[in-house]
This record gives C-alpha cells, sequence and structure tokens, in this order.
C-alpha cells in the first residue's frame, strides 16, 4: 500500500499547482450538484449518486447513480482516488451539467491543500467545493448555536475554510474551495 500512497502524494503536490482559487469572471450558477458516495461494508463496493438542482428554485433538474469496485482503500488525505472514479463515471451520465459541484469531502481544507472538491473539479472542469462533516486539518474559533453561526478554520497559520452551523444547535459543515472558487462564495 505504501507504494500507491507515495504516488498518489506525488499527483496530488504537481496537481495542486493547477487549482485555480478564484471564480471565473460572470460566475452566476444556475445549476448546483452534490456529489457523495457511499460504501457497502466489508465491500469494495460504491454506491456514487449525483444530484442536480435549480438554484433558484432547489427543484432537482437531473440525477445519476452508478455501482463500482473502488480501486483503493480508505486512507485518510486520498479519498479522491478511492471515489473519483465512480464519481466521474456518475458525471458522464449527466444531461445537465452543474454550474456548481459540491463534494462530501475536503477541498483546500487538506494536509496537501488538494482535497477531493480541489481534485474534483480540476478533473470534471467545474467549480466546486468541500463540504465537509468532520475537519480532517486545523481548528476553528468559537462558534453560535444558532443557524448561520461561521467561524474560520485555521492550519498552520492559514485560513483553510469555514465552520457553517446550517441548522440551530447541531454540528457544524466544514467548507472550502476546490477548483474555480473563493471561500466567500462557496
Amino acid at each position: 500500500m505504501a507504494e500507491w500512497v507515495e504516488q498518489a502524494r506525488r499527483v496530488q503536490n504537481e496537481l495542486r499547482e493547477q487549482v485555480i482559487p478564484e471564480v471565473p469572471a460572470g460566475f452566476a450558477p444556475r445549476l448546483l450538484a452534490g456529489a457523495d458516495l457511499s460504501m457497502e461494508r466489508g465491500s469494495d463496493r460504491g454506491y456514487a449518486a449525483i444530484v442536480v438542482l435549480d438554484a433558484a428554485t432547489l427543484n432537482s433538474v437531473d440525477q445519476a447513480s452508478a455501482v463500482s469496485q473502488l480501486p483503493f482503500p480508505y486512507v485518510p488525505g486520498f479519498l479522491s482516488f478511492r471515489e473519483l472514479p465512480a464519481i466521474t463515471a456518475v458525471w458522464q451520465q449527466l444531461k445537465h451539467k452543474p454550474d456548481v459541484l459540491i463534494f462530501d469531502g475536503q477541498g483546500y481544507a487538506h494536509p496537501r491543500r488538494f482535497g477531493i472538491a480541489c481534485h474534483g473539479g480540476l478533473v470534471l472542469g467545474v467549480p466546486s467545493v468541500g463540504c465537509a462533516k468532520s475537519l480532517l486539518v486545523g481548528r476553528h474559533g468559537p462558534l453560535g448555536e444558532e443557524r448561520g453561526s461561521t467561524a474560520e478554520i485555521v492550519h498552520r497559520g492559514e485560513l483553510v475554510g469555514m465552520a457553517v452551523r446550517t441548522r440551530d444547535r447541531t454540528n457544524p459543515l466544514y467548507v472550502s474551495v476546490g477548483h474555480h472558487m473563493d471561500l466567500t462564495t462557496a
């Protein structure tokens, strides 16, 4: 396993330089999408899905899913190598490509600043956001209990994302930029 991890680390370090941490000129997303992958316990089979929503109404306009064999085991910091092949297969099925793709995972808030949202946005050529349920790197300050509360996530003295409370008195989500995205827009 160590050999593929080292190769993956080199790929992350090389591709990281191609990520653009700003939105394209005139950016006005009409279609938003979320991408995720679920595992079958005790198996290397993954269930990937993408749902595309109209940004104005949040009505579903497209969705696709696929079952795939996952090529790598789960190793923290290398999620994209495990999940991105399946998500890419689902992306190719979409009739309506989104203007923004939100990944269940990290973007810039990653040890090498290249989480699945950076990798996926770069490979698929779409502005992307990482939205995770747990923190991979960094710490954030106090966060109010009410919906809409935010706190900066800082890692090694650098702002890497935001903790965002989406509902009153619930755990926050951890948002970071992917490709062609800035933190304010994310």
